[in-house]
């Protein structure tokens, strides 16, 4: 007997719906803080333990920067922040727009790609107040703002301006200010203080973290099993300074630290996250990412931490603003439970990266002029993937100090942190070192054996590589492409010397 079909069209099937995206970006947040990277950690971060256990964890990932800003435009970006006209240090909250108009941001290249892209919490990235130029007592606050993240790629946005220790204290939702500020707030308290400014009243610091989590989960839920998927940016101002665990968490750390117990309602903030994708059944094909923007302040109060066996930075040297490993090493969490099995990886990461991975899941090109520094670590998720890993990276201190990574080496083109711990760049002490620092971190993870006498010919390898990064505008394969401002660079003084020794 023959079957066959009159006026039939065989279906196709349907293509696979792209996953939703969720980056969330703690803020001074230290590499040992999470218990799933520190066997000795004294902190319990149990909801990013579990999201550890159903992803893949990065145990060599970093960021572009020891700071906040420079990390933020990193990742947007998926550029090195040094690349922009910010050379060193951070924005405060009444700078304008950092991202130039013309460049795309991940927000935007998703957006061009079918999804609806939300910022929520901390944007630390500049937007031109309404007649700033007056100077900052001159604010209209009744007015937009301009340069804003919704110019940058984003359909909505909630948040304010710099870290939550920045004036002025005022909710954004996309370009218009929530209140006009009536009031001025300061507090001077260790660990809690912030600056003083003009605070609106429905500004209250110590809920400003609750505040951005019910934001997100409001907007997971509108968005949740739409055609249209979504990508969340969600940066927190935790555990940064002010230090402000509401009354749930206050104690709950045992380490008589608020900073503890304020990492502890950073973990819940990721709880209430992974809660809401699981009641919205979405969790299965979304992408969520955990990390920091830097290594842990000194603001956290590490000598009595030490009291409690607590050490943020782990085993690495140093601490935010630092080009030492505790400036910049951090965790990394990802997972996608519809594509990427649980695991470990020693894939070097950076968080300029998330761009070409993203495109990466989305099969899509990108273009020569954007993301000049971001390589897909999609392979490394065990996802199959054909673009090139990377093998290298560029760090970068607050004070614009320069380090090159490759392999088992790393390059410090300064003789001391570039940052906060000692040695500092004014110290004493710098006058008696060497130039530069060398370090096999395969052998010597806290950087204390200093190679640059030993291994010249590696330093001279290394010095000539990064100098070439710098020069090409890119760092991946590619047309040249022009860093933003003054290509003058005064820790690379000895790119245009004759004399290399």
């Amino acid at each position: 007997m023959v079957l066959f079909t009159i006026g039939c069209k065989t279906s196709s099937p349907e293509p696979p719906k792209k996953p939703n995206i969720i980056f969330i970006l703690a803020d001074d947040l230290g590499y040992g803080d999470i218990s799933s990277y520190n066997e000795n950690s004294k902190i319990q971060t149990s909801n990013i333990d579990q999201l550890a256990a159903e992803g893949v964890i990065f145990t060599d990932a970093h960021t572009s920067s020891a700071v906040c800003t420079p990390t933020r435009y990193g990742i947007l970006t998926g550029r090195y922040n040094w690349r922009s006209t910010l050379k060193k240090h951070v924005l405060n909250g009444y700078s304008k727009a950092l991202i130039d108009q013309d460049r795309k941001t991940i927000a935007g290249f998703l957006k061009d790609n079918g999804y609806k892209t939300a910022g929520i919490g901390k944007w630390h990235l500049g937007w031109d107040w309404a007649n700033v130029d007056a100077g900052n007592d001159s604010i209209d606050y009744a007015q937009k703002v301009k340069n804003s993240p919704v110019t940058r790629g984003f359909d909505y946005f909630y948040g304010f301006n710099g870290s939550l220790d920045m004036a002025p204290y005022v909710w954004i939702e996309n370009e218009q200010p929530t209140m006009v500020p009536t009031k001025e707030t300061v507090n001077t308290g260790k660990q809690v203080w912030w600056r003083k400014g003009p605070t609106s009243d429905d500004f209250v610091h110590e809920q400003v973290l609750p505040h951005i989590t019910e934001k997100t989960v409001q907007f997971i839920n509108e968005n949740a099993n739409k055609e249209e998927p979504f990508f969340v940016y969600m940066p927190l101002p935790a555990p940064h300074t002010p230090i402000l665990p509401t009354e749930e968490f206050l104690g709950k750390s045992g380490l008589d630290n608020i900073y503890g117990d304020f990492v502890l309602m950073v973990d819940s903030v990721v709880g209430e996250v992974m809660k809401a994708l699981d009641q919205q059944g979405i969790a299965e094909n979304t992408i969520l990412v955990f990390t920091s923007d830097n290594g842990c302040s000194n603001q956290a109060d590490f000598d009595q931490l030490a009291t409690k066996g607590h050490d943020p930075s782990y085993v690495f040297r140093g601490h935010k603003a630092d080009i030492f490993e505790g400036g910049h090493r951090v965790p990394y969490v990802v997972r996608w439970p519809a594509k990427v099995k649980p695991g470990k990886s020693d894939q070097l990461v950076c968080t300029t990266d998330l761009f070409a991975t993203a495109a990466d899941v989305l099969d899509v090109t990108v273009k020569d002029n954007f993301a000049e520094d971001s390589y897909s670590f999609l392979s490394a998720l065990g996802v199959e993937s054909t673009l090139p890993k990377r093998e290298s990276i560029v760090h970068h201190s607050i004070n614009g100090s320069f380090a090159y990574r490759k392999g088992e080496y790393k390059a410090i083109f300064c003789p001391g942190s570039g940052g906060w711990s000692f040695p500092r760049p004014n110290d004493e002490a710098i006058k008696d070192l060497p130039p530069f620092q060398l370090y096999d971190l395969s052998k010597d993870i806290g950087e204390e054996n200093n190679l640059q006498a030993e291994k010249p010919e590696i330093l001279e390898q290394y010095r000539d590589e990064l100098a070439k990064i710098v020069s090409d505008g890119r760092s991946t394969e590619g047309a040249l492409q022009r860093n933003d401002g003054s290509e003058v660079w005064p820790q690379l003084s000895w790119m245009t010397s004759k004399q290399k020794e």
